[in-house]
């Protein structure tokens, strides 16, 4: 057989967990067609890949790339790290469905949910659809360079039915029976199944929670019921109001939705947190029952720093005190609020029972514009504090108030108990994900995270081994979302592979700023080392460190 692509001599590790083996991958028309030992038939190309590891392509099952897909068809910096697949439209937050006059409260509510920022989505969609499949149909036509499989959002169908109404209640009998309606059509072209939030920190537009969380228990028994007629497709709901911490009426839900749905559940999200020691262990133990009827706690693999825009502090969000700074994003309005006396004291009395930190030496002060302020870098606010004779609240807001709210923080926030993250990563019920690809675009870059596990947790923890670290990137997320032709290096299966050096793979460094949004806005990325190929569709797409020019992914269909 004439084979389009020849991967020889290298390390397979074929996605299933089995023993890695040496052995040749054989590709034509996109598709692996035998992985054996020394395949003799020739091949337009060839790639020696001795002394490196030859695996299925990685699928992020937690990404935020629904806007990004209109400008940037290579998604990176997944496509950097050895991704061929993600999971778009989770956290119930997305811009479809969605009629001409609602597109700039869509905007609006990923500004405030997942830190995009306004004027990049203003000029970076381009807003040619309506309709959910019509969405789907239109992110076919980009040809972009890795594969998409979308969940639908429940946020911008209630808001396509409810209006604006759907930010302030339930809907009504007529308006679920539509909202389901348009599910079930999202379900019939292709979506893997739907998400939704619960956090306090998912607010959308003006400041107001985003629209999935008004969804009546009736609206999610509906809503459930199509995935359960279909017998397909998956939920993925952010649940932990506080961070690693699922209470009763979370766990309910939980049962309730695996109950009316019949299918699997994965819940966000089980950081590991120091300040509340044993959060994720007491949670996955009163979890147990439903994980064991198929639900999924889903887990970075990442220690968690983000950068901390004051403009834009996604971080406090869950604080409700905050919320006022999110209703008028003005410059004058937000520092209006850090300046009231009220407002710092309703924040310190909610540091009482922290909802994402609580402690004043895991923030830094990272960068500030006016020259005068430029001794505080390096320094963390407990610092900061005790060196002004300050309370940490307010040598945190007067420094920001002097800079004119364009200083930037630091959070170094979960997952930095070593022990703890041994685990959580070993623990065969945790998806791991939560890489936020697209999201959070101005303090973070989690998106690399399949470099770093099998760079930090493979190579030098030795808390995974390299075949189930790359069966929890590939096959178990394919085996989750019902992506069927995907996750494993086997005949017939479709040709996404990632190719990488085991001795030297890994995220390299800290992430760093580039300016290259539309509009010249800044994101942050992390750039990878040792992945030295990645195949889509059969077509290599990264190579030599570098994305060439193909566009061979495909919008994939449940």
């Amino acid at each position: 057989m004439a084979l389009d692509l020849l991967v020889r001599n290298g390390l397979v590790i074929d996605g299933t967990g089995a023993p890695a083996r040496r052995a040749d991958v054989g590709v034509a028309n996109g598709k692996i067609v035998c992985v054996q030992e020394d395949i003799r038939d020739k091949a337009g190309r060839t790639i020696d890949a001795g002394g490196l590891a030859v695996a299925p392509g990685f699928i992020d099952p937690h990404t935020h790339y629904d806007a990004q897909i209109c400008w940037d068809g290579a998604l990176t910096p997944s496509s950097w790290h050895g991704v061929t697949s993600v999971v778009m439209g989770n956290c119930g937050v997305g811009i479809a469905p969605c009629r001409p006059e609602s597109r700039e409260i869509a905007m609006r509510d990923l500004v405030n949910v997942e830190a995009i920022p306004f004027e990049v989505l203003q000029q970076g969609i381009t807003w040619d659809w309506e309709s959910f499949p019509q969405y789907m149909d239109a992110a076919a036509r980009r040809e972009p360079a890795l594969n998409l499989a979308f969940l639908a959002p429940l946020t911008p169908f209630r808001h396509y039915v409810m209006g604006e109404a759907s930010m302030q209640r339930a809907a009504s009998g007529e308006e679920l029976a539509a909202i389901r309606t348009l599910i079930a059509e999202a379900m019939d072209a292709g979506a893997f199944g739907f998400s939704s939030t619960l956090l306090n920190q998912h607010m959308g537009y003006a400041g107001r929670p985003l629209a999935c969380r008004n969804a009546s228990r009736e609206e999610l028994q509906a809503y459930c019921n199509v995935l359960r007629e279909r017998r397909k497709g998956a939920i993925e709901i952010a649940m932990t109001r506080q961070i690693g911490v699922m209470e009763d009426p979370e766990l309910e839900l939980l049962d309730f939705m695996l109950t009316e749905s019949a299918r699997p559940i994965t819940f966000i999200a089980m950081f590991d947190r120091d300040d509340i020691s044993e959060a994720v262990r007491t949670s996955l133990r009163k979890a147990a029952p439903m994980i064991a009827r198929g639900a999924r706690p889903q887990t970075s693999p990442l220690p968690l720093t983000r950068e901390i825009n004051m403009r834009n502090p996604f971080s406090f969000a869950a604080f409700p005190s905050w919320k006022r700074v999110f209703e008028d994003k003005s410059k004058a309005a937000q520092a209006a609020v850090y300046r009231d006396p009220a407002f710092r004291h309703a924040f310190r009395q909610e540091l009482k029972n922290p909802a994402g930190f609580g402690n004043w030496s895991r923030i830094t002060v990272h960068e500030v514009k006016s020259p005068k302020l430029k001794p505080h870098e390096g320094k963390t606010v407990a610092e900061l504090a005790q060196e002004l004779g300050k309370d940490p609240v307010d040598a945190f807001l007067d420094l920001t108030l002097e800079d004119d709210l364009d200083n930037e923080f630091t959070m170094a926030s979960f997952n930095n108990r070593l022990d703890r993250m041994a685990e959580i990563l070993n623990n065969p019920a945790m998806l791991l994900g939560l890489g936020d690809g697209g999201a959070h675009l101005d303090m973070l870059c989690d998106s690399g995270y399949p470099s770093y596990v099998l760079g930090t947790w493979v190579r030098e923890k030795k808390v995974l081994t390299l075949e189930e670290a790359v069966r929890r990137m590939t096959s178990d997320p394919a085996d989750f979302f019902g992506i069927r032709d995907r996750g494993r290096l086997q005949a017939g299966l479709a040709a996404d592979l990632a190719i990488f050096d085991p001795d030297t793979v890994g995220s390299l460094g800290r992430p760093e700023r580039r300016y290259d949004l539309p509009g010249g806005a800044k994101r942050m990325v992390m750039r990878s080392q040792g992945i030295e190929y990645t195949v889509v569709n059969g077509a290599v797409t990264w190579e030599n460190g570098a994305l060439t020019s193909a566009a061979a992914g495909q919008v994939l269909r449940s």
